[in-house]
């Protein structure tokens, strides 16, 4: 049986680091509304092509940042605390991230 839900677990984040992560996630969803606007106006395969790929560079961006916080905040922490089980969860997690 796996260890307890992740949905259970939090991360206080500050305002600065909720303003930040939101504006990344506001610029993303610019982009695939443009997408989807590319798409209504027929263009071509390549530009919208182009477009996935900068939405996918983007998402990856903001999921490394995401995981460099947890890295050096939830998992330092939980190390610190002698809980030891948290190298599997972050290896389990990394797993999932490809």
């Amino acid at each position: 049986m796996e260890n307890s839900c992740a949905c259970q677990k939090k991360k206080h984040r500050t305002d600065v680091e909720k303003k930040y992560l939101k504006n990344r996630l506001k610029t993303i969803e610019g982009q695939i509304r443009g997408i989807s606007q590319m798409i209504d106006d027929d263009r071509y395969c390549n530009d919208i092509l182009i477009q996935i790929s900068a939405v996918n560079k983007s998402l990856k961006s903001l999921g490394n940042e995401v995981l460099k916080v947890h890295l050096t905040t939830c998992v330092v922490d939980n190390i610190k605390d002698n809980n030891l089980e948290i190298i599997d969860e972050v290896m389990s997690l990394i797993k999932k991230l490809d």
